[in-house]
């Protein structure tokens, strides 16, 4: 562990999209579910790091909504690998005070699978040190239009007017709900420089970090790397560096 990355300057929120399975797989002749497989300990290296860092909120990109268009075989692995990773990590989460959330339109899953996320996300629901957040059949645009139909909703049942919907009503009603934060930092593994509908909503002022590294290589050292980079940003909000100085 190195003590490189202050605790004045880490991101309280990190998301990532964890590309470049397949792409780390097929580099070693293996076929493309052994890179998901190899992922499952890049996933806990970043969860432990998290940790110990004190970061609060850890969200994860596992499977988009587009996936669905990915070889049916791949698919379905992934959909098992998931399952497999919940059963054997969920008391572990638990134990170290790691809160899940699966956030995502879960009802296109098998009924056991939706049956083993709402058993992990109960039974740590009180946990405080930090929440996972597992982005699964996710996609920003989703989260967003989704959004829209609760609020309209609401305005339909008299719960609340079309005046009273601003940004903050909107943000609550995303996946999100009221009690997570915005991303501070978002990475990117696998070498691509784009955010492929991931949390479009709530990345409007992340910092964004893109890495050539693969998801299954971005280790300890990796992480470090990308909360250093984000240590050496001014965020300003759209306000001016010399305000920032004087406030």
């Amino acid at each position: 562990m190195t003590d490189s990355v202050e605790k004045t300057v880490l991101p309280q929120h990190v998301a990532i999209v964890m590309d470049g399975n397949g792409r780390w797989a097929e580099q070693r002749g293996q076929p493309r579910h052994q890179g998901h497989r190899a992922g499952v300990d890049s996933v806990r290296s970043a969860v432990d790091l998290c940790g110990e860092k004190g970061i609060k909120v850890l969200t994860l990109f596992a499977f988009s909504s587009e996936n669905w268009r990915r070889p049916r075989v791949e698919v379905n692995l992934l959909l098992d690998l998931f399952a497999i990773t919940l059963q054997r990590e969920t008391e572990k989460l638990h134990e170290n005070n790691i809160r899940l959330r699966i956030i995502g339109n879960i009802a296109a899953f098998p009924e056991k699978l939706r049956q083993r996320i709402h058993k992990a996300e109960q039974h740590t629901r009180h946990n405080t040190a930090l929440i996972l957040q597992i982005a699964a059949n996710y996609g920003g645009r989703w989260d967003i239009a989704q959004a829209a139909r609760h609020l309209a909703t609401q305005c339909q049942t008299g719960h609340l007017t079309v005046d009273q919907i601003d940004e903050q009503q909107m943000a609550q009603a995303t996946s999100f709900g009221a009690d997570i934060p915005d991303p501070d930092l978002l990475i990117r593994t696998g070498g691509e420089q784009r955010i492929s509908n991931f949390l479009l909503w709530h990345s409007a002022y992340a910092e964004l970090y893109f890495t050539d590294t693969l998801w299954p290589d971005f280790d300890e050292q990796a992480f470090e790397s990308a909360l250093t980079d984000y240590s050496r940003r001014q965020r300003r909000f759209g306000k001016t560096s010399e305000q920032l100085s004087c406030s």
